[in-house]
């Protein structure tokens, strides 16, 4: 059995070297690929544009690719691109002695363009697919609006990644320093997500979240890794065994993070032996998809400091893991070790 098809989406139909990207390629996606799709060409595009028309002598085109340091220009006859020349194609006639001949006779008359709207990763598939270094780029009336060139998709990505990395530091100063802003008696961050039964297109998704959150909080690498196999796994049983799915908690305070989910169904006949290694109430179904291992339970408990489970049959499900931090603190000041059960979930 497999899970129900689904239309793939332009990142998924055009996959890495040509393949369909899968749910678990996604999930290795780095910032730079997500920017690919992010960034349009008029984001990284030159504007300021240097043309030639049909009747200028090669010579002069050359004069403006040297003086302009470029290497090509567009070629317009009353406003409307008609063609392309390239310093191959001025190379061409100087091999001919030919740099007093017309523009139109050296140029590429059938040009390929690429739309202001188009993500760069358009760009870069026709320069892989066609070979070229420069694309003229077209506005909806397909009026000519700005040249990209392979360089000025590797200087957008970079300036792209600097901004990028300068907000994520400012995302994260302010959420390290979240405790020490708010003055209360106790002071918890709720983090909140509602998990479909079944949906195994976006599982993981929810503890990829909550990591990112982690991160930025300034928790360390060890207890970060704790808390999303904890909950990884807790939001992977809401998709397999729930029948409506549930909600996935998470409580950051200070000294301890609390983890919990909720569900109205179909409920755990023996909660003792659902914690032995191999033991699982998954279909056959769920099982050749490779989930249903048995593994989750056991996963969990090894992460936590503590880990509560109470289960009805017909009625549902509440799961409650906690780790404790008394030697650390996330996002801000220290304070004294609470271990009063949170009643928040």
């Amino acid at each position: 059995m497999t899970p129900p098809t689904r239309n793939p989406t332009e990142q998924e139909a055009h996959g890495r070297r040509g393949r369909p990207i899968t749910d678990h390629d996604a999930h290795e996606i780095n910032r730079v690929e997500e920017l690919s799709y992010d960034l349009k060409t008029r984001d990284v595009m030159t504007t300021t544009l240097r043309t030639a028309s049909p009747q200028m002598p090669l010579s002069k085109v050359l004069d403006i690719l040297r003086i302009n340091r470029i290497s090509g220009v567009t070629v317009l006859e009353e406003g409307k691109l008609v063609g392309i020349v390239s310093l191959e194609d001025i190379v061409r006639a100087m091999e001919k002695n030919d740099l007093s001949a017309p523009t139109s006779q050296y140029m590429t008359r059938d040009v390929i363009t690429v739309a202001s709207y188009d993500s760069i990763v358009k760009a870069i598939r026709i320069f892989t697919e066609k070979g070229l270094g420069r694309l003229p780029v077209v506005d909806e009336d397909q009026k000519l609006v700005g040249m990209i060139t392979k360089g000025d998709i590797t200087r957008g990505i970079l300036v792209a990644l600097q901004k990028d990395y300068k907000e994520e530091e400012v995302r994260r100063y302010r959420a390290r320093h979240l405790f020490e802003d708010i003055i209360s008696e106790r002071t918890t961050l709720v983090l909140r997500y509602t998990i479909k039964a079944g949906d195994f297109t976006q599982g993981g998704k929810a503890s990829s979240h909550i990591k990112r959150a982690l991160i930025r909080l300034g928790a360390d690498p060890q207890l970060t890794r704790r808390c999303c196999i904890a909950v990884y796994e807790a939001e992977m049983n809401l998709i397999i065994h729930t029948t409506n799915g549930g909600i996935l908690k998470l409580e950051v305070e200070p000294h301890r993070i609390t983890m919990s989910t909720t569900d109205d169904g179909p409920g755990i006949p023996d909660t003792e032996k659902v914690f032995q290694p191999g033991y699982s109430t998954a279909t056959e179904q769920v099982r050749e998809m490779g989930f249903g291992a048995g593994m989750g339970l056991v996963n969990m408990k090894r992460c936590v400091d503590t880990i509560d489970l109470n289960s009805k049959v017909g009625e549902g499900t509440k799961l409650v893991m906690r780790i404790f931090i008394p030697d650390q603190t996330i996002g801000g000041r220290p304070e004294g070790q609470d271990d009063e059960p949170s009643t928040n979930y």
